[in-house]
């Protein structure tokens, strides 16, 4: 089965104003046969985006129309497109019961979802991680090295596969390679693979699979999937599930990179994995 796991859609505050009709049909036309809009959720009650624009979840007051507009398009295409209502879920260290409490309201209305690390806290300070080289170099400024934010966004990965933000929270992992997004510009001289290892396994003994998304694949200083594919393949081996995502914020990234990836874990989200 062809799925894409990960679709943004016009409710992004910093995507583009592509219609979900455009979404699902450019998708109907590239042979998908499951999707899920997995939009940005509101940042938790409390906390203050760090980024520029201020634009890295939808507006509180957007949720609910989002999530029946996604309800609509999903009847709609019944029987044609198996459409999923998902939400991409920020973890946010220091405000899990926020989270728990946002989860267990929506919830019960979701299909599907992903848990993504974007936001890294240093004392009382929280860095978005993605946003641009500039204020990627303002993370290493403040974290000390590339090595140590590369620790600190690795260790929050793990604290978001082992928080209790209850039984709504998402069982897919996002993205967890997202902080080699500049590698090219901030190389790292430090091998994590002891931390892949343990993240590997937390995610195994959970029973959570990960967002093999290929955004990586065209951006100029990463060129690789989050997860980059021998690490993909050896999640595989191991048993875990990947669910491919194309992370689009337009319709025409949909499939975007999909032949820089291994084809063997592009076409399930069954659970059916490389032995």
């Amino acid at each position: 089965m062809r799925v894409d796991g990960h679709i943004h859609t016009p409710y992004c505050p910093h995507g583009t104003d592509d219609t979900f009709e455009s979404y699902i049909e450019t998708a109907i036309s590239l042979g998908y046969e499951k999707i899920t809009f997995t939009e940005h959720a509101p940042l938790p009650d409390g906390f203050i985006d760090t980024t520029p624009e201020k634009d890295s979840g939808m507006a509180p007051d957007q949720i609910d129309d989002y999530i029946e507009e996604v309800a609509k398009w999903k009847k709609k295409y019944k029987g044609i497109i198996d459409i999923r209502i998902g939400l991409e879920v920020d973890y946010i260290e220091g405000f899990e019961q926020k989270t728990k409490e946002f989860l267990n309201q929506y919830g019960p209305l979701l299909d599907d979802g992903i848990l993504s690390v974007h936001f890294l806290k240093k004392g009382n300070e929280w860095y978005c991680l993605d946003y641009s080289p500039e204020l990627f170099l303002e993370i290493v400024n403040a974290f000390g090295s590339v090595e140590k934010t590369y620790e600190c966004y690795y260790k929050t990965i793990l604290k978001s596969i082992t928080a209790d933000l209850g039984p709504y929270r998402p069982t897919r992992i996002g993205h967890i390679t997202l902080v080699r997004k500049f590698q090219k510009k901030f190389p790292c001289r430090k091998s994590f693979d002891h931390m892949m290892e343990s993240i590997l396994s937390a995610v195994k003994q959970n029973g959570f699979s990960l967002d093999y998304n290929c955004a990586g694949v065209h951006k100029p200083d990463c060129l690789e999937p989050y997860p980059p594919n021998e690490l993909a393949l050896k999640a595989a081996k191991m048993g875990i599930a990947l669910i491919y995502g194309s992370d689009a914020h337009q319709a025409k990234d949909l499939g975007q990179g999909r032949k820089n990836m291994i084809p063997s874990l592009l076409e399930d989200d069954s659970g059916k994995t490389v032995k």
